[in-house]
């Protein structure tokens, strides 16, 4: 792939969800930035996710996409007014490349949009990786689309095409989030009452067979209780809520969190002596952090999304090999530095 870029690129990064794949795409920015010290980088994101990209300085605006909410308000007037909007801040800058992460049809639609005004090259996956939720027909609209192994971690997916452009390899370890996130909500209200010593468990998640056993949590969290660990449960609907409850209520001192946001989740995650939870967002998020970070896979494949840029994440399970509690416990102490 040969693009003369000026040494100073405009480039779009299109990437709008989910919240995993929102964090697994921030690396990518940074290895612009290697590469053009000066570039401008323009993201579209879900609405839902800006604040958190917003979290990169590197990046330069944050162009908000509304699909999810669009759909159920199709035929509003207002909602074309919005659509009207965001076209025209895809059209706002004339960009000198559009990378597109997310390998759907409607992602690249609003790639090529972008592009239009300066003809930029569009690149793009030319390939699904195993179990992505690819769409082939993205392939349409680019004009230069990158191969990559079926077997591809989401951080490098992303990272590869960032390379097609920048001609340079990605360096490791890939870098997340700016230094301000590692302070962020930490003094929050919501978090006053929190123990001196706790560890969040992060049990909840859409897909149930990537959920923990609940006499595992149990079990877990009766031996943190011994180890002066207090357990704590965030949830984000009734269901999870209940489900809070009811690990809570085997538990010595465990307790249930209020709901959050995923922006003050930021604040339990950093002040925690250790983050444990399934396959999902804010552990992600954990791990993007370099906390410790246990990840308990037990329904998704583990080289997908597993944390390998710290020795203070431990990634236990797999696809179909639910861990046992001395697997988790052992990781959760090893991520401690406590050894085994």
């Amino acid at each position: 792939m040969q693009h003369a870029l000026p040494s100073r690129p405009r480039i779009l990064v299109v990437k709008v969800s989910s919240l995993g794949d929102v964090v697994h795409n921030m690396p990518l920015i940074h290895d612009l930035r290697a590469r053009w010290p000066d570039c401008e980088i323009d993201w579209v994101v879900e609405e839902g996710y800006v604040d958190l990209v917003r979290l990169l300085p590197e990046v330069r605006r944050v162009i908000p996409f509304a699909l999810r909410r669009w759909r159920k308000r199709f035929y509003q007037a207002a909602t074309w007014r919005e659509i009207g909007a965001f076209r025209r801040a895809l059209r706002e800058d004339a960009y000198d490349a559009v990378i597109e992460t997310q390998g759907l049809l409607k992602t690249a639609v609003v790639a090529r949009v972008a592009s239009r005004r300066s003809s930029a090259p569009v690149i793009g996956l030319a390939n699904a990786t195993q179990g992505s939720g690819y769409e082939p027909a993205a392939r349409l609209f680019y004009t230069d689309s990158v191969t990559v192994p079926r077997q591809t971690h989401s951080v490098r997916r992303s990272r590869l095409l960032g390379a097609a452009l920048t001609g340079l390899a990605p360096p490791e370890p890939p870098r997340f989030f700016g230094p301000g996130a590692r302070a962020l909500h930490v003094g929050d209200p919501l978090w006053a009452g929190l123990p001196a010593h706790y560890a969040v468990c992060f049990h909840a998640t859409a897909g149930a067979k990537k959920k923990w056993p609940l006499a595992s949590w149990h079990d877990l969290g009766r031996r943190l209780a011994d180890e002066g660990l207090t357990m704590l449960l965030p949830w984000g609907n009734e269901a999870e809520r209940r489900a809070a409850e009811e690990i809570a209520a085997g538990v010595p001192q465990a307790q249930v969190l209020p709901r959050f946001t995923v922006m003050q989740g930021f604040g339990v995650i950093n002040r925690a002596e250790v983050v444990i939870g399934v396959d999902t967002g804010l552990v992600h998020i954990a791990a993007a952090l370099c906390r410790p970070t246990v990840e308990i896979y037990t329904a998704t494949w583990r080289w997908k999304t597993e944390g390998y840029w710290s020795d203070r994440i431990a990634n236990v399970g797999d696809d179909g090999v639910v861990p046992t509690v001395d697997e988790v416990h052992a990781a959760a102490r090893r991520v401690r530095g406590q050894g085994i």
